[in-house]
């Protein structure tokens, strides 16, 4: 079984699956394929978000099994009529608001439209009222000759879905972000060239932070890909380019953060400059550390970890999938090379996990600088079955269990991925499937301990 490190225990991971698609289609509905994937502050709730609008809300049982909590339809279809045409139900982000009261919130949006939802549970009714009957119509005022104290009875459980606010109207291109800030009243939106801050209460207008529109549009050099606010620090706040850069701005300089404070930027051989070298170094995915001091950040074929104290280079790169820099070409002609992979840190900032092709994914611990690849398909992950590490060759294969790079499934690709903010349990997404993992105690409740074996 594979071994793999989990925070800085090694530990053999026992991995069990939940699938979103209860009647196992064979063939996939693309309103079914998920689009993001979520934990709340806690980890007692994963949410979902998919291609048809729909969000699904997972709640861990007291056994530690996730299971379906709510679902609910967050977006439908829309027809911009003055710009002619359609804009999609797809949920592009889920982000939880931290609890306050019983009741759970969630900021989800499409392409246009961000909503604040409300999840609250109901497991009372009230009974005897004066001037209603049991079914809620009103009653004939010349029959009460009493007045009685209406009574709350036990009914069962019923979770409701509610929208509280609406933000719409501030983005002229595609929401690609959007992130709570710290101070737990305010919140940003991304799209490809400017950033705007909400206020949670606020629905009617918002402030633009960030604007990277040129006054001539042919001078366009690159475009917002992810935004997020600092953890900890309310007026920091993060966004990167297609141009492979990562800005950290401050809110405190300047109301328009046009200028920033650092730039992360790793400089480029230009000896190995190809056509496919902007293309591949876009920031698909940022990330901070929970600990607020390091950033996280994914290209098309790396991984990178920065130091917010040191700009000029990475503090670690991780090769994802450096054995297709031979196949550039034919992912560019497919268009696979414009796809936008995520990544995550484990509760402890030890070790990181982002998504390949051929529905892999991949865990690389900073300390021992050694790392796994996992798969998460049907054919292999069945219920509380350990999984087997996989291993990709450019040549010839060493041992049967080998994959070839020439066999590799472009179709099928891990972009979402969600790492539990304090337990060892993980979620992929991977086409209309949702796998949740973690890992596997001894009957004595203690975590193995085996030696960590190289995926490479």
């Amino acid at each position: 079984c594979v071994n793999t490190l989990w925070g800085t225990h090694p530990v053999t991971p026992c991995y069990k699956q939940v699938e979103i698609n209860l009647f196992f289609n064979l063939v996939c509905d693309p309103a079914d394929v998920i689009s993001t994937v979520e934990f709340n502050q806690t980890g007692e709730f994963l949410a979902t978000g998919d291609k048809g609008g729909r969000v699904v809300i997972f709640q861990r049982e007291p056994q530690g099994e996730y299971n379906v909590y709510s679902t609910f339809q967050s977006h439908e279809p829309e027809f911009d009529y003055l710009k002619s045409f359609e804009i999609e139900e797809k949920i592009n982000k889920i982000r939880w608001l931290p609890p306050h009261n019983p009741a759970h919130f969630l900021l989800s949006t499409n392409d246009k439209t961000v909503k604040l939802w409300k999840v609250s549970e109901k497991d009372k009714r009230a009974e005897g009222y004066n001037l209603r009957d049991e079914e809620g119509r009103l009653k004939d005022l010349s029959t009460i000759t009493t007045l009685q104290v209406p009574v709350l009875r036990p009914m069962d459980l019923l979770v409701e879905a509610s929208p509280r606010r609406v933000f719409a109207n501030a983005h002229a291109y595609h929401i690609n972000s959007i992130s709570v800030n710290s101070d737990c009243e305010t919140y940003l939106s991304a799209d490809d060239l400017r950033i705007n801050l909400w206020h949670l209460n606020i629905t009617d207008r918002s402030f633009n932070i960030v604007d990277l529109k040129p006054e001539n549009m042919e001078d366009l050099s690159e475009v917002i890909t992810v935004a997020e606010f600092h953890p900890h620090h309310c007026h920091l706040l993060a966004f990167s380019s297609s141009t492979g850069t990562t800005r950290l701005c401050d809110m405190r300089a300047r109301a328009l953060c046009d200028q920033h404070a650092k730039l992360f930027e790793e400089a480029v051989d230009p000896s190995r400059q190809s056509f496919f070298s902007e293309i591949v170094s876009s920031v698909s995915d940022v990330k901070f550390s929970h600990s607020g001091r390091y950033l996280l950040t994914r290209d098309y074929l790396t991984v990178k970890v920065w130091d917010l104290n040191m700009e000029n280079k990475p503090m670690e790169t991780y090769q994802v999938h450096d054995y297709l820099r031979t196949k550039l070409c034919s992912l560019y002609e497919s268009d696979c090379i414009f796809d936008k992979f995520e990544c995550a840190w484990n509760g402890t900032d030890s070790v990181i996990m982002t998504g390949a092709y051929n529905n892999y994914f991949r865990m690389f611990d900073r300390a021992s600088l050694r790392d796994v690849t996992l798969e998460a398909s049907r054919e292999v992950c069945k219920r509380r079955a350990v999984l087997q590490p996989r291993r990709v060759c450019v040549g010839k294969k060493r041992k049967e269990t080998d994959v070839s790079v020439d066999s590799l499934d472009f179709r099928k690709k891990i972009l979402h991925t969600a790492w539990h903010p304090k337990e060892n349990i993980i979620a992929i997404a991977a086409s209309n499937n949702l796998y949740i993992f973690q890992d596997r105690l001894t009957p004595n409740g203690h975590h193995n301990t085996p030696e960590i074996q190289s995926a490479m």
